[in-house]
């Protein structure tokens, strides 16, 4: 990954590839000079003042995203300057909103691939703002790249440029604790959140539920985190109807992974449970042609789990947190669970199964009983559960439905603080009928309108009476198909992540009730 300095070196002497410095819109229209914002002075001073006029020529209006790049003035020792977009001027003596300096840092980072080093000159006001840039930079750096010919890449000029290699943060304070803190924490989680990209973007043939766990094994030794996990044998031990029943069509057998991260001052307990569907191919329930190319990105939800406890353990969160991944790969095959079939679930009840590809709520359901037998405080589930979550809100926004309205609030104030842009959803009671079942306790599709809501009353059943429970369906922003944007990469996004760990931090502060 990029690696990351502080430093109050004077600009006109940094020796970089490139210094990146902010431009905002003159006005809320966009019309207008653009603005230089703080941090680039002496920048805008070797331009006589007028770096603004410069920009304004050279077709920069300082809109979200937007990259103008322009000679270094005489007697630099950097060649390029990097003039990019961060929107709406602030309120005046408000500063910049954090989100703005991460999608800024992250459109310089990107931009700046295959340099060696690079200044940023964005506007610092404090720590939490050094943070932003240093985790835009870091998410905005990210590629995934471990099946390329690089050689070949390198020779043809495509997709051979290495991402920035050091990124140098100038106006913060290399020896202030909280500065460093900041960066601490930054890389901390930027580098667990790039790690639940690369699981993502891993092809399936080299990730079923064996291999993610094995993963998971791995960074749980690494990093002090206890680690269970329950194969085959153990699944049916147990009775997990509905693993296993997901599993039962593939060669790769499923997989239930608990992490648990245990702080001796924690005085609360949340667990994370996530969809780990390593390939969804409808099972039975075929998906149409069209919609198999991305279902490598199915395990999303686990994903972010398992990056989030990590990222709770290398900061040393003083709240347990476990992590639930409930793994298993979707497929038809002679031993298959059927439409029609009926799972007994590891709660007991028993599920008819309507549809095999609404599979992601049968693994979610044993493993939210299984988080509920511990009794936490709070469960948080993450799972690409739903098209219908898309329609609703597009490829962008994650919805959140809970049995407690304001812990729904409660997620979606710590989703929209860290930039993951979420929405609460309700759970209306009248669409719960719509499940009922002659031959089981439930089934496992109910109303075709609604079909999010539906999924997420499906999974209400399958909580423990008395905790408090949030779901949040990540279907539509985990996977970017699209090109890349801010510090978005195209492919696995890693989306929730900095949600789930936001609310580790503030329980265990106390801030979350």
């Amino acid at each position: 990954m990029t690696a990351l300095t502080l430093s109050t070196a004077a600009v006109p002497g940094l020796r970089a590839d490139a210094i990146v410095i902010g431009v905002a819109k003159g006005t809320a229209s966009g019309s207008g000079t653009p603005v230089v914002a703080p941090g680039a002075e002496a920048v805008d001073h070797a331009y006589d003042g007028g770096l603004a006029g410069v920009l304004e020529t050279l077709g920069a209006s300082g809109a979200e995203g937007e990259v103008t790049k322009l000679p270094a003035p005489s007697g630099f020792k950097t060649p390029l300057v990097v003039a990019v977009g961060l929107g709406a001027q602030p309120e005046k003596d408000s500063g910049y909103a954090p989100e703005a300096l991460r999608k800024a840092a992250g459109v310089a980072a990107r931009a700046l691939a295959g340099a060696k080093k690079a200044a940023f000159a964005l506007p610092l006001t404090d720590a939490a703002d050094a943070g932003a840039v240093a985790e835009g930079t870091l998410l905005g750096a990210y590629s995934f790249d471990a099946y390329k010919d690089k050689a070949e890449d390198a020779k043809s000029g495509k997709n051979g440029k290495a991402p920035l290699a050091e990124a140098v943060l100038l106006g913060g304070k290399p020896r202030d604790r909280a500065y460093k803190a900041a960066l601490e924490r930054a890389t901390a989680v930027a580098e667990e959140l790039n790690r639940a990209r690369d699981l993502i973007n891993t092809p399936p043939n080299d990730l079923d539920p064996e291999a993610f766990a094995a993963v998971a094994q791995a960074a749980a030794k690494e990093h002090g985190i206890k680690v269970q996990v329950l194969d085959e044998k153990a699944l049916t031990k147990g009775g997990y109807g509905g693993i296993l029943g997901v599993g039962a069509g593939s060669a790769s057998g499923p997989r239930l992974v608990k992490l648990s991260y245990t702080s001796s001052k924690a005085k609360k307990h949340l667990a994370f449970v996530g969809k780990g569907i390593t390939y969804d191919s409808g099972g039975i329930s075929l998906k149409p042609a069209g919609h198999n190319e991305t279902m490598k990105c199915d395990m999303s939800g686990a994903a972010a789990v398992f990056a989030a406890v990590v990222a709770a353990a290398r900061l040393g969160l003083d709240v347990n947190v476990t992590g639930w991944l409930a793994l298993a790969e979707n497929m038809p095959s002679g031993s298959a669970t059927r439409p029609g079939d009926v799972l007994r679930m590891y709660s007991g009840k028993t599920v008819e199964v309507l549809n095999t590809d609404a599979e992601g709520r049968l693994v979610l359901a044993d493993a939210l009983w299984a988080a509920s037998q511990e009794k936490p405080d709070a469960i948080v589930d993450v799972a690409t559960l739903t098209g219908a979550m898309m329609l609703a809100l597009g490829n962008r926004t994650f919805g959140i439905m809970a049995n407690d309205d304001a812990f729904r609030s409660a997620v979606h104030e710590a989703a929209e603080e860290v930039g993951e842009p979420a929405w609460p959803m309700p759970l209306p009671e009248h669409l719960r009928k719509g499940m009922d079942s002659a031959t089981a306790d439930i089934a496992n599709m109910g109303e075709r309108m609604g079909g999010g809501l539906v999924a997420g009353l499906f999974l209400r059943e399958f909580v423990g009476e008395g905790i408090t429970w949030a779901h949040l369906d990540i279907a539509g922003p985990a996977f970017n198909e699209g090109g890349p944007f801010g510090y978005t990469p195209k492919g696995g996004t890693g989306t929730a992540v900095r949600t789930l760990v936001r609310l580790a931090e503030l329980t265990a502060s106390g801030d979350l009730a």
